[in-house]
């Protein structure tokens, strides 16, 4: 099992020059500068190698490994033979060094290094006949790392990210979409290049607003969208509602009901209520 893996000699120090390379990657700017992120946990690398995403390295704890029970080895060695197969390093870590590159309480033995980087929005090759995301400003990864995942379960055609936010190639976000990230189709670019792409293509936008003028239930969605949501703190930029004021895009603004004290819903929650309702129709 973890023994016939080949693997380089043992890193035992955490001051090992590829020990902190690998931590820097958990900062954006050393992400944008090496095209490289982590991947923490079994299921979001296997969902990278599935993806055929390349993945350059696996750091992995031996001993925490070899303490498995069998079966769970043979699941781990399955994957890190894969992985090898890939053409991905295979690189052992003593539990000090390991700990350094591993997140907080996910730590389950296993980080990987990925070349992951999205493309840009005249890249961007949408699965056909589905709806879309565009995602402005958002903050937080775990709600686009959640977004991912109502996406790819609501059978979304792909997610444009834009203006200023988080990225796709966050670690947080991967372990927050379950890896999804991976498969889902996915642009980053600016917010007026963004909003050109939807002009050339003559394309519907669904725009989720505090006052919008349409209750969610009642949008037509059977005509494929891309649905339009902004940061919980500052909405979608006024660049989008400006260019529907001046009929350059089509743009339909849509409100969910809010009875409580709370004046908005979460984005993540918001993007599920819009993705299934659009789901519902189009099974209709």
């Amino acid at each position: 099992m973890l023994q016939s893996l080949p693997t380089t000699e043992t890193i035992t120090s955490p001051s090992n020059a590829r020990v902190r390379s690998t931590m820097k990657l958990r900062d954006a700017t050393a992400r944008r500068q090496t095209g490289l992120t982590l991947i923490d946990g079994q299921r979001e690398i296997q969902r990278c190698l599935t993806a055929k995403k390349e993945i350059v390295e696996i750091f992995f704890e031996a001993d925490r490994l070899s303490s498995l029970p069998d079966t769970e080895q043979e699941i781990f060695a399955s994957l890190l033979h894969q992985a090898s197969a890939q053409g991905c390093s295979l690189t052992s870590l003593s539990s000090r060094p390991f700990s350094k590159i591993a997140f907080g309480n996910r730590n389950e033995g296993l980080v990987a290094v990925a070349r992951f980087q999205t493309d840009s929005v005249a890249e961007f090759k949408p699965r056909p006949d589905a709806p879309i995301f565009i995602l402005e400003g958002i903050e937080k990864p775990g709600n686009l790392g959640a977004i991912f995942r109502t996406a790819d379960a609501a059978g979304f055609g792909g997610i444009i990210i834009c203006g200023k936010g988080t990225d796709a190639s966050n670690p947080a976000v991967i372990r927050a979409s379950l890896g999804t990230v991976f498969s889902m189709p996915v642009a980053c670019d600016t917010t007026p290049t963004v909003m050109q792409w939807c002009i050339s293509r003559k394309q519907n936008i669904v725009a989720a607003t505090p006052n919008g003028t349409t209750p969610w239930h009642a949008v037509e969605f059977a005509n494929q969208p891309a649905i339009l949501l902004g940061s919980e703190a500052n909405g979608l930029s006024s660049l989008w509602l400006e260019a529907a004021t001046k009929k350059n895009i089509a743009l339909e603004t849509v409100a969910l009901p809010m009875l409580g004290l709370a004046d908005s819903l979460n984005v993540s929650a918001t993007a599920a209520v819009l993705a299934y309702e659009s789901l519902r129709q189009r099974e209709l």
